[in-house]
């Protein structure tokens, strides 16, 4: 199939036609005449080949400068490709803000940093994919809805810090719900929650496996990762004598977290050092793929080169045939 990569270049034919129409109706005002008082006796002559022929320069003229601007215009030839194959989910990142997440366990950095770094990493590994974030602590707050725009995602994710809902504990199952709420209308062939907390639920309206079982009745996968080490940890806390690191003791439900992953087939991880982090969201990844087919996309080959070559041939045999065979005086 051909088509035309400059189309517009075509209107130059209108001015050309133009030109020829001068050229061979109204020759007069172009070609110099010798007045003759009486032309019978050649109007009785027969004519030669030259005569007969000798339009056949100007002809060869025309069709060349027609060519050129065909060649203008870019002739092509699409290419049809073959249709991708692609992935494509709906994933609501899920990340728990409480006062626990300051807590040093992978030294210097809090829990909150290295979370948002792995969750940053893996953002950016997705393609074709709808990805939303919501934040919670007492309450859960939607940070950004499912989007494909991953720029404005990324620049929601930087402005994530515990304490951003300004509510204390953790109510894990009231987050699950308020994800899901937002995902059912979704058309994606699968949804997933990606659930990182440090602690357990302890508050809300909605308890955590409730709010599972309705996720896993809309067919939304939940990974639960679990972050922190294992046993105690400390965090930092102003005093009147400066800041101190306080001890704090391990609270994370793991049971809790391994059955909502259970119960809608997706997987728990615990998460104890950046390494671990990375390579449970590089485990995610590759387990959630989802082909999806994108339209064709079509390929041009220019083939301009060969109409523009004819033109010059045609433009060139003209003039040489003008200036030598059918040359004309004066």
């Amino acid at each position: 199939m051909m088509n035309l990569g400059q189309p517009l270049f075509l209107l130059l034919w209108a001015p050309l036609a133009l030109l020829i129409w001068l050229r061979e109706f109204k020759s007069a005002y172009f070609i110099a005449r010798f007045p003759f008082p009486d032309l019978s006796v050649a109007t009785q002559l027969s004519g030669t080949w030259r005569t007969r022929w000798r339009r056949a320069p100007r002809l060869l003229i025309y069709s060349g400068l027609a060519l050129a601007i065909l060649a203008l215009a870019r002739p092509r030839a699409a290419l049809p490709g073959e249709a991708a194959r692609v992935q494509g989910i709906d994933i609501m990142l899920l990340l728990d803000t409480s006062g626990s997440m300051r807590a040093l366990d992978f030294d210097p950095k809090d829990r909150m940093t290295v979370a948002l770094q792995a969750t940053r990493t893996f953002i950016s590994k997705r393609h074709y994919d709808r990805i939303g974030l919501m934040v919670f602590a007492g309450v859960p707050l939607l940070q950004c809805p499912l989007t494909l725009d991953y720029a404005a995602l990324l620049d929601f994710l930087d402005q994530v810090q515990v304490g951003i809902t300004t509510t204390e504990n953790t109510a894990i199952g009231t987050a699950i719900a308020a994800a899901a709420n937002r995902m059912k209308r979704s058309t994606a062939k699968s949804k997933i929650i990606i659930l990182l907390t440090d602690g357990r639920s302890n508050s809300g309206e909605v308890d955590p496996l409730t709010a599972t079982k309705a996720a896993a009745a809309l067919d939304i996968k939940i990974y639960t990762v679990g972050v922190g080490i294992h046993g105690q940890s400390v965090i930092p806390v102003d005093t009147p004598f400066g800041r101190q690191l306080v001890p704090i003791a391990e609270d994370l439900d793991e049971p809790g977290l391994q059955e909502m992953a259970e119960i809608t087939g997706g997987r728990y991880f615990r998460a104890t050092s950046k390494k671990e982090f990375d390579q449970i969201f590089s485990e995610i990844d590759r387990l959630e793929k989802s082909d999806v087919e994108t339209p064709r996309l079509l390929q041009y080959e220019d083939r301009y080169f060969s109409w523009l070559m004819v033109a010059m041939v045609l433009l060139c045999v003209g003039m040489g045939l003008q200036l030598t065979v059918w040359r004309a005086l004066p």
